[in-house]
This record gives C-alpha cells, structure tokens and sequence, in this order.
C-alpha cells in the first residue's frame, strides 16, 4: 500500500505504509510457521508444473505458454492445485509477510531501520532472520541484519 507512514513521534517513515511493521523477533517467530507453508507451496507448484508437463506432451504442447487462468479453464482437474496454493500463500500473507518466490522460499517483512521501512528478508531453510533489503532492491540487495553474523548472504 502507497501512502506515508508515520512514527509515534510524527517522523516521515517511508513512501510506503504497511499494515503491520516487524520486529526480528516478531519475523523469527513466524519462522516455524513459514516453514511448513512455504513448503507446502513448492511440493504443490511442482506437482502442478508436472501436470502440466504431462498434459503438454499428452495432449497439447501449445499449452506450456499459457496462463494458468486459462489452463485451468481448459483442463479444471488443475483447479484443486492451484485452489491449495491460492490457500497456501494467502496464509503467508495472512501473517503480515509477503510471498516473494515459492520456488528460492522468499519472504519479506516490512521492518523499521533507520527511520524507513525496509524489509526483513527470510530464505526457507534459515533458522533465523539473518537480512534486510530496501523495499526496491530485493533479495539481491541485501544485507546483514546489526547484530547477526552470516559469512554470506546471496
């Protein structure tokens, strides 16, 4: 959401306003959590890639390029799949987090530092929050979180 966000003291915070603002420990928390769903996601867009693999070479290769909106209007029994997705990463975001990349299990945290709104970044497979990166920069700009030794981050 575009909008200014403000501190309690009234400090022009960002260009972006956001629900809800993590701390580290509040995101490391969610971790658990975000493990299982984040999981969830990939084991049910492979499965879902497979099938439509399988009805390319079976059926129709001129279907590898198309939406998915159309595949499964196409071919409904896909409908299920991407139903348990759409359920799937709308609990990530339920969270206050945003689903960046199901496949790297990227999640993102707007978190205050330095009076602005950056996001904390999380990579599934981590135990904790280790990163940050400006809202614009993504998973390629981040950076160490103060406080938290990592010998690398990309």
């Amino acid at each position: 959401m575009i909008g200014v966000l403000r501190h309690r003291r009234g400090k022009r915070l960002a260009k972006h306003q956001f629900e809800k603002v993590f701390t580290p420990e509040e995101a490391n928390a969610l971790i658990p959590r975000l493990e299982v769903l984040v999981r969830g996601l990939q084991v049910e867009a492979d499965t879902l890639r497979a099938r439509i693999r399988e009805l390319a070479r079976r059926d129709d290769s001129a279907i590898a390029g198309m939406p998915l909106a159309n595949l499964i209007e196409r071919y409904p029994e896909l409908k299920e799949n991407a139903a348990r997705m759409a359920e799937l990463a709308g609990q990530v975001e339920g969270l206050g987090c945003f689903l960046k990349d199901i496949d790297q299990g990227l999640v993102d945290f707007p978190y205050e530092i330095e009076d602005d709104v950056v996001f904390l970044c999380w990579q599934s497979g981590e135990r904790q929050i280790i990163a940050w990166h400006t809202i614009d920069s993504g998973f390629s700009g981040r950076r160490p979180l103060p406080g938290v030794n990592k010998p690398y981050l990309n």
